[in-house]
């Protein structure tokens, strides 16, 4: 009789579990997989307007149409520019200010909680004040960073800005580098108290200098948390929209793929081409988080 309440009690343990989380797992399979999976067979249809009433599948025809898409090319060209600048200013910025602070100083949480308030601030609040802070005006007209420039007799460094599209793409970058850089700071920060003293006291010993101590004992134990900040940053930047529509709206010269993906779907009802884009960028978040999870969790399964 005893075996069988210590059989039965594992069983009813694991059913009770399970019965506690099923609500989640089914509104996961429903509104996300689920939700997916609609959008893929929407893309394989020729449900470009609201008027088209019979659904026909034209198979990757929406896919293969994006190649030859002036509109699709050039946003992608400028997610590639934003992406590129943005993650190396803001690696390089907190990487930098994680290292002042890992060296101790006066006021240390006072810093760190200034760097972290930007975290703090939607991405379309942000897009608004930069909206001004960026203005392209000049002269009388001036304003924000320009008629700062101007009036400490810096004019020579005036900027067009969003306005121009040769650097519209990287001042759009100027932003999320400030908004993103007390985060990477608060994770190079950890990284740095997570190494035992005993490495540097042993570095030490054997007569290593402070900037060997760096070099060669604490920069590459903070390989796993560099990994961890360069996919969080691309994620980040491939799906970049807010900021992008705050600052300077639909406009052509910064309009990246999440922002033509809306206007495709929402402004011109083409369903069939906004839901292919909305697929191609899945696929591309795919291509940099799935092999960081698969890492992650063989490091968790070799502990």
């Amino acid at each position: 009789m005893k075996k069988e309440l210590t059989r039965r009690k594992p069983f009813m343990s694991h059913a009770g579990g399970l019965f506690f989380v099923l609500p989640s797992i089914i509104t996961v399979i429903i509104f996300v997989y689920g939700m997916i999976a609609w959008t893929f067979n929407v893309s394989l249809t020729n449900k470009n307007s609201v008027s088209v009433k019979k659904l026909e599948y034209v198979g990757i025809k929406n896919y293969t149409d994006l190649i030859h898409d002036e509109r699709f090319t050039h946003s992608l060209s400028n997610l590639v520019k934003f992406t590129v600048v943005f993650m190396l200013g803001t690696l390089i910025t907190g990487f930098i200010m994680a290292l002042l602070l890992e060296r101790g100083i006066k006021g240390e949480g006072f810093f760190r909680s200034f760097y972290l308030y930007p975290m703090a601030i939607s991405f379309i609040a942000m897009g608004t004040v930069f909206n001004w802070l960026l203005n392209s005006a000049r002269g009388k007209e001036a304003g924000g960073l320009n008629l700062a420039l101007q009036k400490i007799g810096l004019g020579f460094l005036q900027n067009d800005w969003y306005v121009s599209e040769k650097g519209a793409m990287y001042s759009m970058a100027i932003p999320a580098v400030w908004q993103m850089s007390g985060y990477v700071l608060a994770l190079f920060l950890a990284g740095f108290r997570g190494i035992p003293d005993d490495m540097r006291e042993a570095a030490r010993v054997d007569g290593a200098t402070e900037i060997q101590i760096y070099r060669h004992v604490l920069f590459p134990q903070l390989t796993p948390t560099l990994l961890t900040v360069l996919i969080i940053l691309g994620h980040v930047s491939m799906k970049i929209f807010d900021l992008i529509i705050g600052i300077n709206g639909k406009s052509y010269v910064t309009q990246v793929v999440a922002v033509y993906m809306w206007e495709s779907t929402f402004d011109q009802h083409n369903y069939a081409k906004g839901t292919a884009i909305a697929v191609v960028l899945l696929i591309m978040v795919a291509v940099v988080v799935v092999p960081y999870l698969r890492y992650t969790n063989k490091q968790e399964a070799y502990r």
